[in-house]
């Protein structure tokens, strides 16, 4: 059974904190231990009460989201909510797990669950290769081969060097299965390998002769993202 991850939200809006919980509610493998309406109350909690998982607003009153992350010795795994792309580039020298811009509906928030679960699995043994169902077979594909992923219908397609895996399964369930620091979602229907990026731009990335767009939605995380490698 998937170990159910306590999660606190730390919002000072009524209306984005109801969504959450409802959100988290609607998620098999997390649970909402409370609601904090600022970062004060939020550490005093913490102290008490540990939990997995932060969902943390930046904008808050008294102490800022980011100010309040510099302060914590030994911080849960945290995703960031806030209308301001702006803050993505410096959210990541707190190795958040994900960047969430409002408005997020529910499907993208599925995403930063779906990576909070495989992060914190991460004491386990990174893998090295998946396995994918392919017509009756099961097939291994080395996770290094794979240059990109995509969505086609209710299938998807695992595209390697010379060729592509067609498996019935969506980008959202393969995500749990792909390592966070290795694989990053562009587009609603693509998952790239970083280490086969060649160029990027504002609105697409080069996979040595393939080019992808970034979709809108994504654009602003994903240059986060790429820019810490500059």
């Amino acid at each position: 059974m998937t170990e159910t991850l306590r999660c606190l939200i730390v919002e000072d809006e009524i209306l984005p904190a109801e969504l959450l919980g409802d959100y988290i509610r609607q998620t098999p493998y997390l649970s909402l231990a409370g609601v904090c309406t600022d970062a004060i109350f939020a550490m005093d909690w913490l102290r008490r009460d540990p939990v997995d998982v932060l969902f943390l607003d930046i904008h808050l009153p008294q102490l800022k989201g980011l100010d309040f992350l510099a302060v914590l010795q030994n911080p849960p795994l945290v995703v960031l909510t806030t209308a301001y792309h702006e803050y993505a580039l410096q959210s990541y020298r707190f190795s958040v797990v994900d960047y969430l811009l409002k408005p997020f509906d529910f499907p993208r928030f599925l995403e930063a669950a779906e990576k909070l679960r495989h992060r914190h699995a991460l004491h386990l043994p990174e893998p090295d290769a998946i396995f994918i169902k392919v017509n009756k077979l099961r097939v291994r594909v080395p996770l290094q081969d794979i240059v990109y992923m995509e969505s086609f219908k209710e299938y998807c397609k695992i595209h390697v060097a010379d060729r592509y895996w067609l498996t019935q399964a969506t980008l959202q369930q393969m995500t749990s299965r792909l390592p966070a620091r290795h694989f990053l979602r562009i587009h609603r229907s693509y998952i790239i390998h970083l280490e086969h990026i060649t160029a990027y731009a504002a609105t697409e990335i080069e996979l040595g002769k393939i080019t992808l767009p970034i979709g809108k939605t994504y654009q602003a995380e994903v240059q986060a993202y790429l820019k810490r490698s500059e």
